[in-house]
């Protein structure tokens, strides 16, 4: 039954496509958005299979109600014109038709809510879950936090990579490549065949958390938290995007899941323990200017150029660095306290997930910058004393 469906909505949305503009896109993403693509993805889920199913269903149903009564409509019109000798009739209200008339559109559309209703309720139903994450959104990068099940503890970071910033800013010239805007530094990785139930929150503005290939879409919203969840049922790349406009660098907020075997996803776990324990560096180690410049520079460019320009002169709302007073103030706390705790109601988001050697990195960096030479040097204890403040 279903595939009768599919074949009548893919025949629409193709008639559709014939009278589309091209798509700019060369190829198909896989897991991501196609070339040409006006239809919802089947997806990996089996809530996005049925999400899919519905809209071609309501698609076809609606499109044969549309032809059904305006052909007998129109068929009325021409058949019973004057200029060939009808007569308007003159008559009263006809019960029968009116109850007609309103029963047919009221059993149409209990059929129509009974499925839609199913999915629905089974979209919200986060309870037992393998995996649960909290999504963080911040302008303009995704911080994940795994807080139960395989991966406990586990918190990182996503943010575009700075090659495809840097192609976007070129005007996206020549051959660009296929997950354009989409790939990122460290994407969200799942296992196979496993619950993963998804709680969203954000630091700064409303953001919303949505892959179309699992069916889910989500608000993120300061100070609340909302979930929603999903089973990927087959291994690879999916990719989706924030869908709630959040400000100047709104496109840039892409977000990658990987979704491996279960093998994998506890290799994966294990690598990034190792990778984690690797980088917890001592807040009392003492640090050399070149060291941390050079660690100050990486911090920068992955989190604070997107706002505040490579340049380090801002835009528009955004505070230039270049020359800002605090920057080159003597007394490290002042700059210090505005990257743990933020300014501005937000403008300036709050950064306390990065690590002490991270903040002071990144503080010494600006302030050994452009024109900001300055010779200070932040150690990672002066931020360790200012978060127990």
């Amino acid at each position: 039954m279903k595939s009768i469906w599919y074949k009548a909505a893919n025949l629409l949305v193709a008639t559709g496509a014939a009278f589309s503009g091209a798509a700019h896109a060369v190829n198909d993403l896989a897991g991501g958005p196609e070339v040409r693509q006006l239809n919802l993805p089947v997806g990996v889920t089996k809530i996005a299979q049925e999400q899919h199913f519905l809209h071609n269903a309501m698609m076809v149903l609606c499109t044969v109600i549309f032809i059904g009564v305006f052909s007998v409509m129109f068929y009325s019109i021409w058949k019973h014109r004057k200029s060939v000798g009808h007569k308007a009739a003159n008559f009263h209200e006809s019960v029968v038709v009116e109850v007609v008339w309103t029963i047919i559109p009221f059993i149409i559309v209990i059929l129509m809510a009974l499925p839609a209703t199913k999915v629905l309720v089974a979209q919200k139903d986060t309870t037992n879950a393998d995996l649960t994450i909290k999504v963080t959104g911040y302008q303009w990068k995704w911080g994940y936090d795994y807080i139960k099940g395989e991966g406990e503890g586990l918190a990182f970071i996503s943010t575009l990579l700075p090659e495809h910033r840097a192609v976007s800013n070129s005007g996206a010239k020549g051959a660009v490549p296929d997950n354009y805007l989409f790939e990122v530094d460290n994407p969200l990785v799942v296992p196979v065949d496993s619950k993963i139930r998804i709680i969203t929150t954000a630091n700064d503005v409303i953001h919303a958390f949505a892959v179309p290939q699992f069916g889910i879409k989500q608000d993120a919203i300061p100070g609340f938290v909302r979930d929603t969840w999903f089973r990927a049922e087959k291994v690879g790349d999916y990719y989706g995007q924030c869908q709630e406009l959040c400000g100047k660098e709104h496109a840039y907020m892409p977000i990658h899941v990987k979704v491996v075997s279960a093998a994998d996803y506890t290799a994966w776990v294990d690598g990034k323990r190792k990778e984690a324990a690797a980088k917890q560096d001592d807040p009392n180690k003492v640090w050399t200017l070149p060291d941390i410049l050079a660690r100050g520079e990486k911090v920068y460019a992955s989190n604070c150029a997107a706002c505040h320009q490579a340049n380090g002169k801002g835009a528009g709302p955004i505070k230039p660095l270049d020359g800002s007073a605090i920057v080159l103030d003597a007394d490290h706390n002042k700059q210090i306290h505005i990257v743990l705790n933020g300014a501005n109601n937000g403008a300036m988001p709050a950064w306390k997930q990065l690590s002490d050697t991270d903040i002071a990195a990144v503080v010494s960096f600006t302030k050994n910058s452009w024109s900001n030479k300055t010779g200070q040097l932040v150690q990672p204890a002066e931020v360790l004393a200012a978060r127990g403040k």
